[in-house]
């Protein structure tokens, strides 16, 4: 069968060799300043060589006062560019692309004294207290955005992702749950969104990198944001051409936990694609060959990403070809090895 999970896909200027891509996931082994490390290039590089269309990095902090931990990866310093580049030239030589997630934990950071967020509203009482941005602070780190994201380009990345989800700085900026402000960043969706959209229109501004969006497109608690609330958020940046909606959800507050079933995100991806005519990406609990190719096949998203999946089975791109009868191609080095499934 040809399917259409291992057909390639268009995403603004880049064509990837399939529609299966592995999710960034923090892996909490970055040296203390930030620096790659030769566990990471393995790592990724594996998965790359597994047959993925891309390969996002993990969240890698444009602060040191930005890391989720100690262990996270580091663009906030050109020191960061080296290790960073020797990741992206081995997933690219593996024939994948190669993508990094720019981010900033805001009150979720174990590292900054004290960490800050949008509203002095903490996490829970497992965290610091958060201190509330200044206006010349929200700059600052608009700044630090896009010098990452140059940093990014140097390094010879295709695309990068910023992280608006899962409880971090962005996506606080955005849930009326973490973000009571009364400036210009607060109050309206259209204040809430301000930050990110700005971060999105400055990096626009002096660098031609295909830019993805990782959004938690539901709060899982009253009040909270709903994938329909994104809407406007998603026409915006569709407007920017922004190359895809990656559609996660929650984290945003403690104690909001979702129904969790295979595919329990994927109505999010469906509804902003359906809503901003904008490209989207479906993840949480996709493990399967025959639903991931359901999922692309009836156009509820654009790619499914991959997680945990991929860190069981870094070769599950052949494993599920084969269980779909389809094929794709090898590395030369592993041809002698084709994976047959018995039906």
């Amino acid at each position: 069968m040809k399917t259409k999970l291992f057909d390639t896909v268009q995403l603004g200027a880049l064509t990837f060799r399939n529609r299966v891509i592995m999710a960034p996931m923090c892996m909490y082994s970055a040296k203390e300043d930030g620096l790659v490390t030769d566990w990471h290039v393995t790592h990724y590089a594996t998965r790359a060589m597994g047959g993925v269309g891309g390969v996002i990095l993990e969240a890698s902090a444009v602060t040191p006062d930005g890391r989720i931990s100690a262990g996270d990866l580091g663009i906030w310093s050109d020191a960061h560019i080296e290790g960073l580049q020797r990741i992206a030239d081995q997933v690219k030589v593996a024939g994948a692309k190669a993508g990094i997630q720019l981010a900033h934990a805001g009150r979720k950071s174990t590292t900054a004294e004290p960490p800050v967020a949008p509203s002095a509203l903490p996490f829970d009482d497992t965290y610091t207290d958060p201190r509330a941005l200044t206006l010349e602070e929200i700059a600052t780190i608009k700044q630090q955005f896009i010098d990452a994201a140059l940093r990014a380009e140097r390094a010879g990345y295709d695309f990068i992702e910023i992280h608006g989800a899962h409880g971090y700085l962005l996506n606080t900026f955005l849930s009326p749950l973490s973000n009571v402000r009364e400036d210009q960043y607060g109050g309206s969706i259209e204040n809430r969104m301000r930050l990110l959209l700005e971060i999105i229109d400055g990096i626009q501004e002096v660098s031609k990198l295909s830019i993805w969006v990782r959004i938690s497109a539901a709060d899982h608690a009253t009040g909270g944001m709903t994938a329909t609330d994104y809407i406007p958020l998603a026409k915006e940046l569709a407007a920017r051409n922004i190359d895809l909606l990656d559609c996660s959800s929650g984290a945003v507050v403690a104690n909001a936990v979702p129904e969790v079933y295979p595919g329990y995100q994927v109505s999010y991806a469906e509804e902003l694609k359906r809503e901003a005519g904008i490209a989207t990406g479906a993840v949480g609990l996709i493990t399967t060959a025959a639903h991931a190719e359901e999922i692309v096949r009836n156009g509820r998203a654009d790619i499914v990403l991959l997680a945990r999946e991929l860190l069981r089975q870094p070769y599950w791109v052949y494993h599920a070809a084969a269980e779909l009868g389809d094929t794709v191609a090898l590395p030369k080095q592993y041809e002698r090895a084709p994976i047959r499934t018995v039906r």
